[in-house]
């Protein structure tokens, strides 16, 4: 299996760490370690992007659901008078 498949089944800080050491790669390796980091880094971003989107959803997706749980509070002040 190559490195592209596992992607999706990689732990979020394996793929923050992969992601670091395949742009120093690009920046400091040999030519062919520039060349597979350079094809690597575009699918690494995408799964990180896609990552943090599903993770941005799932918060909206949460408050939205604890607004709507929330019961009804009244905006009217009730005012007693003193006897």
């Amino acid at each position: 299996m190559d490195l592209l498949a596992k992607l999706p089944s990689m732990e979020d800080a394996a793929l923050t760490v992969l992601h670091g050491n395949a742009e120093r790669l690009e920046q400091s390796g040999t030519s062919a370690q520039k060349t597979a980091a350079a094809a690597l880094i575009p699918a690494i971003e995408a799964e990180l992007a896609a990552r943090r989107a599903a993770k941005l959803n799932q918060a909206r997706e949460a408050a939205a659901a604890r607004r709507n749980s929330k019961p009804a509070v009244s905006k009217r002040r009730t005012s007693r008078k003193a006897p």
